[in-house]
């Protein structure tokens, strides 16, 4: 442009000829000429190269492209899957990646197959709708690196959002973190929005209509919310949970965040929802919190009663004191023939019986795994003592580091002291004691004992027992109540002077 003005000045109050200005300048007389006849530069055509290399494989790719408009979507061809064939299937093909990548999307636009989809903006009601996703994230976990399925709940109105990590994408969880994200939003959306998850739908049915699970239907029911699903593959139905799952990994999912437990990082991941309130969305005048507080009157109250979110069973305890919940074999403290309760949740196995819980594990997501408490083979190891060096329970507490180096010591200071099978006894009932006055107590009463040179199964006994020995109350008296027991001290003057009388006698 300053080049163009330059040339017309020279042109007007200059040399005053196109010779001239073209050999003062240094610029080709036809530059002169367009700036002469225009201000502005005209806009310079594209040119088109001739793609000799081409020329054999054009009607190969047009073939490619035009089958690809009758085959699924997810199963048509790229540009180097193209490539891949010409250089595969065409002899003596020699051309670039990039040379195919570049006709292949001139020749997608012209066939219509390239174009971007036209999408309508949406408004929304207050408390109307919400929509609901899972998305993968990574945490490191007690310092190991572990694949999360991360639920979210995104009001469309306000743009409020609720995330919740849970290391599977079971139902309970899914149902779980539904009533967490009401209690966050402090009501329910009267509609919700999904993807086809199995969690909800059993079967896609023609249309919109879906055959969903029997516990998702009970689950609407108790929250009186209704559910529509997308069409399959067909994200951008629900673009506004996307887009903030897109968001909120991007900014509190980056740098991988760090924490002790699963519990932990739930609340990182809370406190980051409750600091994204301060946003101003594109398009609007107020934060993201104030519009929450615009919209909880809008929505549907909280149900009375939580769902019971467990799934149900009724095993049979086997003869190594176990009962099959799925694919895996959980212990429990009760005879065999026992029929049990066993009740799923996300991320723990409840086993009650009698209406108690008599067992808790925490959720094995493998297969044909036994999950092993110690605990309930302490009565059967007391009259099998010897079972219990090799016993599978005690190798699982040694891998959950629930047995401290400290009961090894004792276990072999015992041993030593009264023999493998008496020590290994006395061991037992030590560790019955552990189950009832609390194991950190027992680990520090062992410490503490190993720290005074003792290795006496009876002085740790008394250390968990000694608050609860029975010690009889003094009862306080005041002191000026015992004034009436003072008496006034003895004169011992006529002794001492029977003495002093008795050494001049002998004198």
């Amino acid at each position: 442009m300053e080049l163009f003005e330059q040339i017309r000045r020279e042109l007007e109050f200059g040399v005053g000829t196109i010779a001239g200005v073209s050999r003062k300048l240094g610029v080709h007389r036809r530059m002169v000429r367009e700036a002469l006849h225009s201000a502005e530069p005209v806009a310079s055509k594209p040119q088109r190269r001739r793609l000799r290399k081409l020329v054999d494989a054009a009607a190969f790719i047009d073939r490619i492209l035009t089958e690809d408009r009758h085959a699924p979507v997810k199963q048509r061809h790229t540009a180097r899957r193209i490539w891949q064939r010409l250089c595969t299937e065409l002899p003596g093909f020699t051309g670039s990646e990039r040379t195919v990548r570049g006709y292949v999307n001139s020749q997608r636009r012209l066939l219509g197959l390239g174009g971007r989809e036209v999408f309508v903006p949406q408004s929304y009601d207050w408390g109307v709708e919400a929509q609901v996703d899972w998305y993968e994230s990574y945490a490191d976990l007690d310092g190991e690196r572990t694949k999360l399925q991360v639920f979210e709940m995104r009001s469309m109105a306000s743009g409020g959002a609720f995330h919740r990590a849970y290391t599977h994408a079971t139902q309970q969880a899914f149902l779980e973190a539904h009533e967490l994200a009401f209690r966050h939003f402090a009501g329910v959306f009267r509609l919700l929005r999904y993807d086809n998850l199995s969690s909800a739908v059993k079967k896609i049915l023609r249309g919109h209509r879906r055959e969903e699970t029997s516990r998702f239907i009970a689950f609407r029911s108790h929250w009186h919310f209704q559910s529509e699903f997308c069409n399959p593959a067909r994200g951008n139905e629900k673009g506004g949970v996307e887009g903030e799952g897109g968001y909120f990994r991007r900014n509190h999912w980056v740098p991988v965040p760090e924490a002790r437990s699963l519990d932990e990082l739930n609340g990182y991941l809370e406190r980051c929802s409750n600091e994204d309130r301060r946003r101003i969305l594109s398009g609007r005048t107020e934060t993201v919190g104030a519009a929450m507080l615009n919209e909880q009157p809008h929505l549907l109250p909280l149900a009375a009663e939580p769902f019971d979110l467990a799934e149900v069973s009724f095993p049979t305890v086997d003869g190594l004191r176990c009962v099959r919940v799925r694919t895996n074999r959980y212990s429990v403290p009760l005879p065999p023939g026992t029929k049990v309760e066993a009740r799923v949740h996300a991320a723990a196995v409840e086993l009650c019986h009698g209406g108690k819980r008599v067992a808790w594990h925490e959720r094995c997501y493998s297969r044909q795994q036994k999950i092993l408490d110690l605990e309930h083979y302490l009565d059967v190891l007391r009259k099998k003592p010897g079972a219990l060096a090799g016993s599978t329970p005690l190798a699982q507490w040694r891998q959950a580091g629930r047995w401290p180096a400290s009961f090894d010591q004792l276990w072999q200071a015992l041993n030593l002291r009264h023999g493998r099978s008496e020590g290994t006894r006395q061991m037992i009932e030590l560790l019955e004691l552990g189950a009832g006055h609390g194991w950190d107590r027992l680990r520090i009463a062992v410490e503490q004992t190993l720290s005074m040179g003792c290795h006496d199964a009876a002085a740790i006994r008394h250390l968990l027992t000694a608050e609860q020995m029975n010690r009889p109350l003094i009862a306080a008296i005041a002191i000026g109540d015992l004034a009436r027991y003072e008496r006034p001290l003895p004169v011992m003057t006529n002794y001492d002077q029977l003495l002093s009388n008795a050494v001049e006698v002998h004198a």
